[in-house]
C-alpha cells in the first residue's frame, strides 16, 4: 500500500469513527468534532497523555478502566498506571513501548466530541506524522521538560505548517521531574514562542502538565500555583471545528461521472471548500467552460444547497465533456489550470530524490507526469533558515519548482487546501515519495523545462533500470527472464495508461 493509500485509509477511518460516534450520540453534530493530533519526539509521553485524557476526561466505559487496573504494567514510580495502553494498540508498539503507527481514538467531553490522532515520534516515523497532520483541526506538540525543544519538535512544528494546522499546543510534559519548575517552563515557553513567530501560527499557548500524574491534563494542578491558565482539555474544549470556520470559495473535485442509463448524467463528488446552490454557474477550472446547476442530488434526496463536506452528485443543465479528475469551482474565484507551480515538500522516501526517476503528481483525483522536478532549497532545522540544495532526502523539507506534463487546476494552499496540496508517486513502484503543498501557481502557458526534457513534458519514458529495479527487481541475473521482465513491463505501462498516464517503453535504455 503507498503511502496515499494510507492517507486515504486514514482519512476513510476517521469518517467512520465519526459516522459511528455520531450514530450513537445523533445530539452532537459535525461542527462540534475536533480532530487534535499528538507529536512530539520518542518518550515525551504522547500515548500517556492521552490515555490520561482518556483516563480523566471522556465515557471510557468500566470494563475498559478494570482491564488496566489489573495490567501487570506500571510506570517507573511503580504507583500509577501506564496510561498508554488506552492508546498503543500495535502488539509492536507495546514491546517497544513506542507509537509506530497513527493511532485513532474518538471521546466525548461534556461539551463536544473528539477524535485523536496519536502520532509517532521517532524521526524514521515522520511520514506518518506528517499523514496525520493532513486531517488535524489542532495540533499538540509535546516536550519533555528536561530537554525542552529538540530538533525533532521544529521538523513537527514545520510539518504543522506545511500542512496548514494554524491552532498548537505545546504540552511541557513530565513538570514532576523538574520540581514544578516555573522558570523551567518559561524558558521552553519563550522558545516555542520563536517557532510560533517564525510559523506564523494563528492560536499558540504552552501549558506544563505532568502525564503520568495527571497534572494540568484535565484538572488544574495544585503543584504549579504559579500557572494561571486552563487545562489541557479545557484549553481543547474552546478550540473551534474546522467545520464552524470559513471554508472559502466553491471547489469540487469529480470523482466518477453517473449515469441511470437514461437522463441521468450526475458530477459526483465531496465539496470540499466554499457551497453550492441550484442556479449557481459553476466551470471546470481547466477547459473553462461554464454551466448552472439544474439539481443536486443525494442518497438521501435532492437538496437546494450543498455544503463542504457533502458528498453530491451535481447534474448540469447543459452537457460539457466532464470526467474524473475535473475540479468545479465558482467562475469568480476559480483555480489556475497550471503547468508550472513552486511548492514546499516533505520527502517521505528512503530514498533521496533522484533527478532520472520519473515521478507523478497526485491531486485528489487526478494523476499527471512531472516534467521537472527543480528543488531550490532545504529548511534548515537548527536555523529554520532556507539554504540552498539541489536534492533532499527522507525527512527533508524542501522548496521546490515543478513542472506537469499538462495543465491541471490547482490553487496555493492558503486558498484552498484540498485544491492546493498533493502527493508525488514513484512511477514504477507506485509508493509516494513526498508530500507537498502549492505555495504559488504560473500561468497554463508558463514553461520552465529545459529543452531537453521536452520529451518528458508529453510522456514518461519507463527504462530498464527502472523496472529493474522496482517490480522486475526478483528477476535479476534469471536464465530466461527477458519474456517474463517484457511482460511485467508491458503490465506497467497499461496500468498507467489507464490512469491518463502518457507511457514509453525503452527496454533497451539502461
Amino acid at each position: 500500500m503507498s503511502a496515499r493509500q494510507a492517507l486515504k485509509s486514514a482519512a476513510a477511518a476517521v469518517t467512520s469513527t465519526v459516522t459511528s460516534a455520531v450514530a450513537v450520540a445523533p445530539q452532537r453534530d459535525l461542527a462540534g468534532i475536533v480532530r487534535v493530533l499528538t507529536c512530539g519526539s520518542v518518550d515525551d509521553g504522547k500515548s500517556t497523555l492521552i490515555g490520561r485524557m482518556l483516563w480523566d476526561g471522556s465515557d471510557l466505559f468500566d470494563d475498559q478502566r478494570e482491564t488496566l487496573r489489573k495490567s501487570d504494567r506500571r510506570v517507573l514510580d511503580g504507583k500509577h498506571l501506564d496510561y498508554s495502553l488506552l492508546v498503543d494498540g500495535l502488539i509492536a508498539e507495546r514491546a517497544q513501548g513506542i507509537t509506530i503507527d497513527i493511532a485513532w481514538r474518538t471521546f466525548d467531553t461534556s461539551k463536544r466530541r473528539f477524535v485523536i490522532i496519536d502520532s509517532p515520534g521517532h524521526e524514521q516515523y515522520t511520514r506518518n506524522m506528517a499523514s496525520g497532520a493532513s486531517h488535524a483541526d489542532v495540533a499538540i506538540m509535546l516536550v519533555d521538560a528536561r530537554s525542552g525543544i529538540k530538533r525533532q519538535t521544529r521538523r513537527h512544528a514545520a510539518i504543522l505548517d506545511l500542512f496548514g494546522v494554524r491552532r498548537v499546543v505545546l504540552a511541557v510534559n513530565k513538570m514532576d521531574l523538574v520540581d514544578w519548575s516555573e522558570a523551567r517552563f518559561r524558558e521552553i515557553e519563550a522558545d516555542f514562542k520563536a517557532l510560533q513567530w517564525r510559523f506564523g501560527f494563528d492560536a499558540a499557548v504552552a501549558i506544563p502538565v505532568a502525564s503520568v500524574t495527571g497534572d494540568n491534563i484535565v484538572h488544574r494542578s495544585a503543584n504549579m500555583p504559579w500557572y494561571q491558565g486552563p487545562a489541557l482539555l479545557d484549553h481543547l474544549d474552546q478550540v473551534p471545528s474546522a467545520a464552524t470556520q470559513s471554508t472559502g470559495p466553491f471547489r469540487m473535485a469529480v470523482q466518477t461521472v453517473l449515469r441511470d442509463g437514461q437522463d441521468f448524467r450526475g458530477l459526483a463528488g465531496s465539496i470540499t471548500a466554499g457551497t453550492v446552490r441550484v442556479g449557481d454557474t459553476i466551470v471546470d477550472a481547466v477547459s473553462r467552460r461554464e454551466a448552472r446547476i439544474a439539481r443536486i442530488a443525494t442518497m438521501s434526496g435532492d437538496l437546494e444547497e450543498a455544503l463542504s463536506g457533502q458528498a453530491v452528485a451535481l447534474v448540469l443543465d447543459r452537457d460539457l465533456d466532464i470526467s474524473r479528475g475535473a475540479v468545479l469551482a465558482s467562475p469568480q474565484s476559480a483555480p489556475k489550470a497550471t503547468q508550472a507551480i513552486e511548492a514546499r515538500l516533505v520527502w517521505l522516501s528512503e530514498q533521496p530524490l533522484d533527478p532520472g526517476n520519473a515521478y507523478l503528481l497526485r491531486t485528489a483525483t487526478d494523476l499527471v507526469p512531472v516534467a521537472r522536478l527543480d528543488v531550490q532549497a532545504r529548511l534548515d532545522l537548527e536555523t529554520l533558515a532556507r539554504a540552498p540544495a539541489s536534492t533532499c532526502a527522507v525527512n527533508d523539507i524542501a522548496v521546490a519548482a515543478i513542472e506537469l506534463a499538462r495543465p491541471v487546476a490547482l490553487d496555493t494552499f492558503a486558498v484552498s487546501q484540498a485544491t492546493g496540496s498533493f502527493v508525488l508517486v514513484d512511477t514504477i513502484t507506485g509508493a509516494t515519495v513526498a508530500g507537498g503543498v502549492v505555495t504559488a501557481v504560473a500561468d497554463a502557458t508558463t514553461r520552465v523545462a529545459a529543452p531537453d526534457t521536452a520529451t518528458r513534458n508529453t510522456v514518461v519514458i519507463l527504462s530498464r533500470k527502472q523496472l529493474a529495479a522496482g517490480v522486475c527487481a526478483d528477476l535479476e541475473g534469471q536464465a530466461g527472464s527477458e519474456g517474463e521482465f517484457r511482460r511485467r513491463a508491458g503490465e506497467v505501462a497499461k496500468l498507467l495508461q489507464s490512469n491518463g498516464v502518457a507511457v514509453r517503453l525503452d527496454l533497451d535504455r539502461a
